[in-house]
């Protein structure tokens, strides 16, 4: 089952083309390396061409892998650049200052649109037309955007140290991997998109950014939404509300990162600080 359907070049159209799109970017970055480059939480630079490479690498694998039903193709494609684009506005034009879900909805409440405002509303926007795609009931939309929208957040909050966010999905994407239909087909692209550049986003050579957090997060969010039905989907958008309600405890917690078993995967691989 693992190997049907498409999953084996999606894989290999993801990663390849991650790796492809990675190495240009690296070699000749549009307007300069310095426009693409980023102090981390260690004070190293990083570049985003990571981010931008793993959302290319989905949209591809994901537009030509054989086996996904054309409005779920479709789904999954929106979701995706959409989430990338957004994610690229924010990394270009996102201040430092207003970080976090409460930051942006005080902005919007006083009537300032932050680069975040855009985020929430455009990934938002496009999760509920990807659900469109894929469910007819106006509650299974409304419950595929949350979880699409919800994903992406959540992979770009846990993208605060080196590797982090890339195992994360890595580990939530490996059950999707192995569902058989649709669902597992759209699980391979983010899974092999993330794998291509884990070394190089743990030897803090690249980062994902929003770009690529919100690109791999939202394609995992359609996997998910084509995998469940009503009850899975409510279960799924119900957990990840409750994660984005907490977001800074997701993404600083030292209880959480600190604790056995859970420090030794989050650390393995990465430079001493």
């Amino acid at each position: 089952m693992v190997f049907s359907s498409g999953r084996v070049p999606g894989a290999l159209v993801a990663a390849g083309a991650t790796r492809g799109v990675y190495r240009t970017l690296r070699a000749k970055p549009p307007g300069g390396s310095a426009r693409w480059q980023r102090k981390n939480h260690a004070g190293r630079t990083v570049d985003l061409h990571g981010g931008l490479a793993v959302a290319a690498g989905v949209a591809l694998a994901t537009a030509v892998t054989p086996g996904l039903p054309s409005r779920t193709r479709a789904a999954a494609l929106l979701a995706t650049a959409a989430a990338a684009a957004c994610g690229a506005y924010d990394d270009q034009a996102g201040s430092a200052a207003e970080r976090g879900l409460r930051a942006h909805l005080r902005a919007l409440a006083e009537g300032r649109v932050t680069s975040g405002a855009v985020k929430l509303l455009g990934i938002g926007a496009a999760g509920l037309a990807a659900g469109a795609l894929i469910a007819r009931r106006p509650v299974d939309v409304a419950l595929a955007g949350v979880v699409v929208a919800g994903s992406a957040h959540l992979v770009n909050l846990l993208d605060v140290a080196p590797g982090r966010a890339a195992k994360a999905v890595l580990a939530a994407g490996a059950p999707g991997v192995l569902r058989g239909g649709p669902a597992g087909t759209l699980a391979v692209a983010p899974v092999a998109a993330a794998a291509a550049v884990l070394a190089d986003d743990l030897r803090e050579r690249t980062m994902l950014g929003d770009t690529g957090a919100h690109a791999l997060g939202a394609a995992l969010g359609v996997s998910i939404v084509t995998a469940n039905g009503r009850t899975g989907r409510a279960l799924h958008a119900a957990v990840l509300l409750a994660l984005a309600a907490v977001g800074d405890r997701v993404s600083y917690g030292d209880a959480l990162w600190t604790a056995p078993g859970i420090r030794e995967v989050d650390t393995w691989g990465r430079l001493p600080c």
